[in-house]
């Protein structure tokens, strides 16, 4: 089996701000297609453009010696590692292991050992968060008031969830939210406005789902580790599952770490055992967030197995359409520390078309695929209908 050709899709989500979707396809010679989903929003057109020239490097050659192909794909870009560079490099390596696992006829996680588990807790990820600039595109009514704010913590149960994930929302007319600096500079504090209304938006999510359903608030890029202590100290009688927050300096959350009661999630930014090692040395997260879709199946698995020599569980980070969940569902049931994992049910209105297979949902816990490769592949007719433009 030869690899023949490398193509690229990107996918209009809807979302404002633009938000595209990123695949990969690797064919080869005897018919089959590998898929991947991979990276992130922002930085769209780079990415493409790093998987087409990197690609080239791949033409001719047997697909299935993936790890090979990862440190030859390493190796060649070292002086410029990490970043881009990594997610472009996972967009390959991930198609390499459904084609691997394809030609194979059986899961990737079956490479790998798996599968642990038949079932994967997951949490409703970006609970009300999407809502803020996006609820006409889910057909929901807008945020102004926080009795919609203890509406939206309700429907996770109705759901059947079990845990979610929420940021930082003002309602109003219009909404406002905190991630990604979209309410506007404020030099990384916390300050009073900022904790009086994250203690207020909790205290209302949790009276409204009551005591037994798991809260976790990603306050991610918008405090200074000491800022965040005084965030997380005014939330600790609300129990949350974690305060998930990253920092380029695995000292200053260590700090964070010991100066709260409330459970620290960090990491997603973070790419390879290179990058995770220093923070699982100093004991700076409680739960390591692992995005396979940054950095890649072999690379997440890594640092999930040094994860679990630091008596650390991992949860996936996940975001965007079914083939990203199903990459991280192969990676839920190839290691055996993993505490949940995330999932996003508010997401973009053509996300089903786009897939053979969706994920099954049932009281919030997703079940591992069992076909080969990922166990679900893009409808490349429906991401050509749907392709983004710029």
């Amino acid at each position: 089996m030869k690899i023949t050709g490398i193509e690229t899709f990107v996918v209009d989500t809807g979302f404002m701000p633009p938000r595209p979707w990123l695949f990969c396809a690797i064919r080869a010679d005897d018919g089959l297609t590998g898929y991947s989903e991979f990276g992130c929003d922002g930085i769209t057109r780079g990415l493409v453009g790093l998987v087409q020239d990197l690609g080239q490097r791949l033409i001719g050659k047997d697909p299935t010696p993936v790890e090979k192909h990862y440190m030859d794909l390493y190796r060649y870009t070292r002086q410029a590692a990490y970043g881009a560079t990594q997610m472009a490099i996972a967009g390959l390596e991930l198609a390499l292991w459904d084609l691997a696992a394809k030609a194979l006829g059986v899961p990737v996680c079956r490479l790998m050992g798996g599968p642990h588990r038949e079932t994967q807790r997951v949490y409703w990820s970006h609970c009300a968060t999407y809502r803020v600039e996006n609820w006409k595109l889910f057909g929901v009514k807008p945020l102004k008031t926080m009795a919609d704010l203890a509406d939206a913590a309700r429907e996770v149960v109705k759901q059947g969830y079990t845990a979610f994930k929420t940021n930082i929302i003002w309602p109003g007319e219009p909404a406002r939210r905190i991630t990604r600096g979209r309410l506007g500079p404020h030099d990384q504090l916390a300050t009073r406005d900022i904790i009086k209304q994250a203690v207020g938006q909790i205290g209302t999510m949790r009276e409204a789902v009551g005591p037994d359903i798991d809260i976790c608030l990603d306050v991610n890029v918008n405090f200074k580790p000491n800022e965040a202590i005084r965030l997380g100290r005014e939330l600790e009688p609300h129990t949350l599952f974690w305060l998930e927050i990253d920092s380029q300096d695995p000292r200053a959350l260590a700090q964070l770490k010991g100066s709260i009661r409330t459970p620290i999630c960090g990491g997603e930014q973070l790419l390879t055992v290179r990058q995770y090692r220093p923070y699982f040395e100093l004991g700076a997260m409680d739960v390591a967030m692992v995005d396979v879709q940054w950095q890649g199946f072999s690379a997440a698995k890594k640092v999930a197995d040094l994860a679990e020599t630091y008596e650390l569980n991992i949860a996936p980070h996940n975001y965007n359409g079914h083939l990203s969940t199903f990459q991280s569902l192969n990676l839920c049931a190839s290691v055996s520390n993993v505490k949940i994992m995330e999932s996003d049910p508010e997401q973009a209105p053509c996300r089903d078309e786009l897939f053979t297979v969706l994920p099954e949902i049932t009281s919030g816990h997703m079940k591992i695929p069992t076909a080969p490769g990922w166990g679900t592949e893009l409808n490349e007719k429906a991401a050509r209908k749907y392709a983004w433009t710029g």
